[in-house]
């Protein structure tokens, strides 16, 4: 198709150019040119092309004599660009002092100043170097004032001081007008002062915005829910927060599971066990099962039932064991409270469990294996190894770490063998 275009294109020109020609031809047009006793006569297209034939000489002339005067300028630019790229290379390689020196030699050409001091202050400020890097700051606003003010604020809040960064930012984020960098160093300053309110008014501009992708984002909006609900000072304020929250945002595990915990501190048993039961009927949780069997209040006996019909669908979850075994602590059974802990660290030991273990042993009035537990527990929590204990579940010394298997079926019910 491309070849057919050229050829069509090309018709239309050379038809163009002789229907051009003849209509010139029958009045070709006179031009009498008279100077100082010199008289030039031509036609009207003669006249025009020398004047193009003219213009040509005269620039190439132009370019020529200027060529040895522009020599030094164009060498100087080609240097800045290559000090730009190096110091770029350095200051991702972390060779940040070497990223400084070349980007501050780079920022010496006009057009490459504004990136360049801006680099160089990232780098002076991994440094350490604050202080260089608010100075640069403070030159690369003349030139890009929006990305020096949300750099200042990072430069800010790296060294401790993120109640500036969050004053810089405010008259802007106020008016809507941050760029998406600045609502993220928005948020992070408003998390690191303590100012939540601020914060969570930044996750929406942000995921509009879609500066962080989408695990980044989690994990942000994540700690900011977590940290507001933290900060809540009475049951009142955490109830009127957790109201007021979108559904997307009061589904994450993490964020369930601090709202679950400081509204039974508060005494708000029912509220934190009817978010975790639906929050588990929705989906499956680790994290809120074993949250589950911490909270306090309620009919203990019809929890640990309702915990106990899990185990058909997740007979290997250490979480939920774990809750189990808590549960069976307050209640007084200590044998299961033995065979569900167990279980639990034979799947996955945790300082949790451990701790647990030893409640048991404590309650039992065996105050020798319980203070085993508890180093142990201690001992994960430090990285270290545990002691081995005398159990029932030992099979050469160790707990039986095999999984209970969980029988597979298709769509019409009949069992699929293992491989």
């Amino acid at each position: 198709m491309k070849v057919w275009r050229w050829i069509l294109l090309l018709v239309i020109v050379a038809a163009l150019a002789a229907f051009g020609w003849h209509w010139v031809a029958e009045d070709p047009g006179y031009v009498l040119v008279r100077f100082r006793g010199y008289t030039m006569q031509t036609s009207l297209l003669a006249a025009i092309v020398l004047l193009l034939l003219a213009w040509m000489v005269i620039t190439a002339l132009w370019r020529l004599v200027r060529w040895p005067f522009g020599a030094f300028s164009r060498r100087h630019r080609r240097l800045s660009q290559q000090r730009l790229a190096e110091g770029l290379v350095a200051l991702m390689e972390g060779r940040h002092g070497d990223a400084e020196r070349d980007l501050g030699r780079a920022s010496r050409l006009d057009t490459l100043r504004g990136p360049a001091l801006l680099a160089a202050a990232e780098a002076s400020s991994r440094r350490g170097e604050h202080s260089r890097a608010l100075e640069s700051l403070d030159e690369a606003a003349q030139f890009a004032p929006r990305a020096a003010r949300v750099l200042r604020a990072r430069v800010l809040r790296r060294d401790g001081r993120p109640g500036e960064a969050l004053a810089l930012l405010t008259s802007e984020a106020d008016s809507g007008n941050l760029s998406p960098g600045g609502w993220r160093e928005y948020a992070l300053a408003a998390l690191a002062s303590g100012d939540t309110r601020r914060a969570r008014e930044a996750l929406g501009p942000l995921q509009k915005s879609g500066v962080l992708g989408a695990r980044a984002y989690n994990t942000l909006e994540t700690q900011v829910l977590v940290a507001g609900i933290n900060a809540a000072t009475d049951g009142s304020e955490l109830n009127t927060l957790w109201s007021q929250l979108p559904k997307t945002q009061r589904r994450a595990p993490v964020v369930i599971d601090a709202y679950a915990r400081k509204a039974a501190g508060y005494g708000l048993e029912l509220p934190a066990m009817d978010e975790v039961e639906s929050a588990l009927r929705r989906e499956w949780s680790s994290l809120l099962v074993e949250t589950y069997g911490t909270l306090p209040g309620g009919d203990l006996e019809a929890r640990l039932r309702r915990a106990e019909s899990w185990q058909d669908a997740h007979p290997n979850d250490a979480g939920l064991l774990l809750a189990l075994g808590r549960m069976c602590v307050r209640l007084s059974q200590w044998a299961k409270a033995h065979q569900y802990l167990e279980r639990a660290l034979a799947l996955a030991p945790s300082a949790n469990a451990w701790e647990a273990l030893g409640d048991t042993y404590t309650g039992q009035g065996d105050a020798t294996l319980a203070q085993r537990c508890y180093r142990n527990a201690i001992a994960i929590a430090r990285g270290e190894n545990t002691e081995a204990l005398p159990s029932k579940n030992v099979i050469g010394g160790r707990l039986d770490t095999r999984p209970i298997a969980i029988e597979e079926r298709d769509e019409h019910g009949v069992p699929r063998l293992r491989n």
